[in-house]
């Protein structure tokens, strides 16, 4: 037994201690970066790559998106059917999961809709189609299409239609869209007791060109400014938006802090962005924390030949 000790104190001190010979250094030698390095002269074709991979992937998604739009219209087809009782009488349970999977098939249906205009908006498939039309029709359809789900949440909802807005060519369809969409955004963030104010009036754009700044001493005409354009607004009493998101609302998949787990997509409001900058206007938001939101957009009354037919504008 004695003699096993000197062994094993031998073998730990192989198994410790390093060999010796040279010392190691420390660290690597630092490696040759200059083909690590990016060159200039490629990064537009960095760039134009990495866009061409962008709408291949949004190409992709739009294509699945739509793939499962058919099967899902014939799963709530089949839903409705049930519900409507024609094949048979339904418990108080079955007529329950009915109604919960008819939510969840609507919730779902939005979602690849909302994800369908989006791939549509960013590779350029949409076109806009002006009519002339009545604007105030236009608005006061939305609000009808809402007013049920406001009121069964306890929401008021408000709208008077504006008699000095004329007609002029818009494109009926989006318009209905982006209100929709954000009357769905306060819709989701007001507590139960809340209102929304939908208004719409003319207004005067004035669009200096950056390239072209006011001459010293000229002075502009606004005596009797006409109006060139209509500014619809959607306001709420909701918890409000901090400044430093203002801007960022508008981006794609954007969810403000501690709303991660809201449902959707964080679509609603970079659809809305496109569609108006589609048809030539311009939207922003008013806020502070806790004194809610206002939703302001801008849509002249005579579309430039730039707008006609054009989908996608960042």
């Amino acid at each position: 037994m004695d003699s096993l000790l000197p062994l094993m104190a031998t073998v730990q001190k192989n198994m410790c201690a390093p060999e010796a010979g040279p010392a190691k250094k420390a660290t690597a030698e630092p490696a040759d970066r200059g083909a690590e390095t990016p060159n200039p002269a490629d990064l537009p074709q960095a760039y134009n790559e990495l866009q061409e991979r962008l709408q291949r992937t949004t190409n992709a998604l739009g294509s699945a998106a739509h793939d499962l739009k058919t099967p899902l219209a014939i799963l709530n087809g089949y839903i409705e059917l049930l519900q409507s009782e024609k094949l048979g009488p339904l418990n108080d349970r079955q007529r329950e999961i009915l109604s919960d999977m008819r939510s969840s098939g609507k919730r779902l249906q939005l979602f690849i809709q909302d994800f369908l205009m989006y791939s549509a908006l960013e590779t350029g498939g949409l076109k806009m189609q002006f009519e002339v039309g009545n604007i105030n029709e236009c608005l006061s359809e939305v609000c009808r299409l809402w007013s049920t789900r406001f009121q069964e949440k306890g929401l008021a909802l408000y709208f008077l239609a504006n008699d000095k807005l004329p007609v002029f060519p818009f494109d009926s369809p989006k318009l209905e869209r982006v209100i929709s969409n954000l009357l769905e955004n306060s819709f989701k963030f007001i507590p139960q007791g809340g209102t929304v104010w939908l208004h719409a009036e003319p207004y005067m754009w004035e669009r200096r060109a950056a390239a072209q700044p006011a001459a010293a001493g000229e002075r502009r005409r606004q005596d009797n400014p006409q109006p060139n354009s209509v500014k619809v607004s959607v306001s709420d009493t909701g918890p409000g938006i901090p400044a430093e998101f203002h801007l960022e609302v508008f981006d794609d998949f954007f969810r403000l802090p501690g709303n991660e787990n809201q449902e959707g997509m964080g679509l609603g409001l970079a659809i809305v962005r496109r569609l108006v900058h589609g048809m030539g206007g311009k939207i922003w938001v008013e806020s502070d924390p806790g004194a809610g939101c206002k939703f302001s957009f801008l849509i002249p009354f005579k579309p430039s030949p730039d707008n006609a037919g054009k989908g996608k504008n960042r």
